[in-house]
This record gives structure tokens, C-alpha cells and sequence, in this order.
């Protein structure tokens, strides 16, 4: 096997077991300082035309991504760099135990019936306006909020680690963070935003419908996943977020979407799995374990799918070169 897909494969599982072991640092974490560089470029470019918003998108996310290859390729020579350095990458971009820990924050609040504390806490994990939710609206929050998650915060980025090493891990990174930042629909980011939005549409499409697969594999009920997943996906205004959540809606037998609140704005959206019973506390638990053993498969899924890709890479180089070498000799 190629060095550099081995040293994926190493480092892809170490980076996994740092996040499942540490988490997200409080202090100093890589997202957040691209973050804060993503915003200053922001303060200088923005206009409220689509155009900016593309030269934006273009140099916060395609920088990054440069700069990542730069380094993997300077390191590529050094097989324990090579390791280390996705190991750091795949560490730095995971979020899948902080999403865990948040949703349980929340959820432990609601078990003891303090909606104040669960409401202070709903925004570490999504935008939606707290104060307009009772305690039912926050759970099914929660579990939308870690399915479409568990695709934003891991899924994906494995996906793409996959796809190109570690500029695909710290690529699809900037990116989702690029629209989390400026990919909503404000008066202020309508056109600066698109193009961050868009691209996200873009390079989540692969991520999310590999959770959702796995959620249909790795679900307590997998007829219900694939029922819900199949039929309400499209309903979704989100083509990734709709994949993911119907597919968690049917995988835990419950109803998901209907009226949402964010900042003052009201949105009614299309019920998933409306068959189903309404979310419940306990059913937050259920979702981080669903999504705990998606982001297992997915981990196992990027590895595989990077080991195979070399193995036929390789095939195929050695046998050009041996056509070029045979050509060679007949003449």
C-alpha cells in the first residue's frame, strides 16, 4: 500500500480515538482561530454582491485547503509526519463527542426539569431562538441537531479525508464553518453568503447520504429508516439536512421538522416521519448512541474506501508502466 494512504488510514483512527478521548479544546481550537481569520477577511471584503461573496469563499476555503496540501506534501516524504500530521488534522476537524456532550447537556436539563438551563444551553448546538421553545420543541431540536451533525461533524469531513487526504479533512471544514458563519439567509449575508452556501450543498452532498445509509444500517429500526429516508427525504428544504434527519426519524420512531423559530423569524416545515410519536427526553440519549455508532461506520467506511482506491490506483499505474516497459522492448 502507498505510504500516504496507509498514513490516512493510521492516522484517520488516531485522530478519531484523540476526538472520542478529548473532544474540542475550550481554549485554542483550529476551527475557531480559522474562524476568527474567516471573519477579519470577512469585515474587508464584504459588499452586498454574490461576487464578493465568492472571492470570499474562495480565500478562506480554498486557502486552507492549499495550504493543507502544501504541508501534506512537504511532510510526504516523512511517513510518521504523514501520520502525525492527519492524525492532528482529523482530531482538529471531528466534533462528534462535544456534539454528544452538548446534547446531553440539554438532555440532562430537561430530565430535571430546568428549561431555563436547557434553553441557555440549545445555542452551543444550534441557532434556533431558544426562548420560543417549551421543553418537547427542545428535545426534537436536539436530535435534529445532532443528526444533521453527525453528518456536518463527522461524516463528511471523513468523507473527504477519503477523497483527498488531509486537504479534503481541513477543506470541508472551512467550508462548513464558512457557512455556518455566513451561509444563512440575514438581509446582511442573502447574496455575500451564497456562495459559502451553495459549495457546503456542494461538498456535504456525499457525506450525508452515507449517514443516511448508515443510519439504515445502524438504527434500531432499519425498515423505519429506510421508509422515512426514502419517502420524506425531498421534503426537507435542505438537500443534505433532509437525508439525514428523515432517515434519524425513522432509524428512532419518531417525528421530526414541523415549526421552527430563529431569531425572530417563524419557518414551518415539512413534518418527517409524521407517523411517528413526538420526541421525547430519553430520545436525545438514543441519538447520540445512533450517532456514535454512525461516525464508527463512516470511520471504517473512509479507511476501506482509501485502502481499495490505493489497491486499484496501484494496479492500474503498474500496468501502464509494464504496457510502456512491453512497447518499449518490441520495438
Amino acid at each position: 500500500m502507498h505510504a500516504g494512504h496507509l498514513g490516512f488510514a493510521c492516522g484517520a483512527a488516531l485522530g478519531f480515538l484523540g476526538d472520542l478521548a478529548l473532544g474540542d479544546p475550550r481554549r485554542g481550537h483550529p476551527v475557531a482561530a480559522f474562524g476568527k481569520a474567516a471573519h477579519a477577511v470577512e469585515q474587508r471584503l464584504w459588499r452586498d454582491h454574490r461576487g464578493y461573496g465568492a472571492l470570499h469563499t474562495l480565500l478562506c476555503a480554498g486557502g486552507t485547503a492549499a495550504g493543507a496540501a502544501l504541508l501534506a506534501r512537504a511532510l510526504r516524504p516523512s511517513r510518521p509526519a504523514t501520520v502525525a500530521l492527519t492524525a492532528a488534522t482529523t482530531w482538529a476537524v471531528l466534533g462528534g463527542t462535544s456534539l454528544g456532550r452538548e446534547a446531553r447537556a440539554v438532555g440532562g436539563a430537561l430530565e430535571a426539569g430546568d428549561l431555563e438551563v436547557a434553553r441557555e444551553r440549545l445555542p452551543h448546538l444550534c441557532g434556533r431562538d431558544p426562548q420560543a421553545l417549551d421543553g418537547q420543541q427542545i428535545a426534537r431540536a436536539v436530535v435534529e441537531s445532532v443528526a444533521e451533525n453527525t453528518s456536518d461533524a463527522v461524516v463528511g469531513a471523513l468523507v473527504w479525508g477519503a477523497v483527498a487526504g488531509v486537504p479534503g479533512l481541513a477543506g470541508f471544514r472551512a467550508v462548513n464553518t464558512l457557512d455556518a458563519m455566513v451561509g444563512h439567509k440575514s438581509p446582511r449575508l442573502r447574496r455575500f453568503g451564497w456562495a459559502s452556501a451553495r459549495l457546503d450543498d456542494v461538498v456535504g452532498w456525499p457525506g450525508a447520504r452515507l449517514t443516511a445509509a448508515l443510519t439504515v444500517l445502524a438504527g434500531p429500526d432499519r425498515r423505519g429508516a429506510w421508509r422515512v429516508a426514502r419517502r420524506d427525504a425531498g421534503r426537507h428544504p435542505s438537500p443534505n439536512a433532509g437525508p439525514v434527519e428523515a432517515a434519524f426519524a425513522g432509524a428512532l420512531g419518531v417525528r421530526l421538522g414541523g415549526t421552527l423559530a430563529y431569531a425572530g423569524r417563524v419557518e414551518h416545515r415539512p413534518v418527517l416521519g409524521g407517523e411517528n410519536r413526538p420526541v421525547e427526553v430519553a430520545d436525545i440519549e438514543r441519538a447520540v448512541r445512533l450517532s456514535r455508532r454512525v461516525s464508527l461506520l463512516a470511520l471504517g467506511t473512509a479507511i476501506a474506501a482509501r485502502t481499495v482506491g490505493s489497491l486499484c490506483g496501484g494496479a492500474v499505474r503498474s500496468g501502464v508502466t509494464s504496457s510502456i516497459t512491453s512497447r518499449r522492448s518490441s520495438r
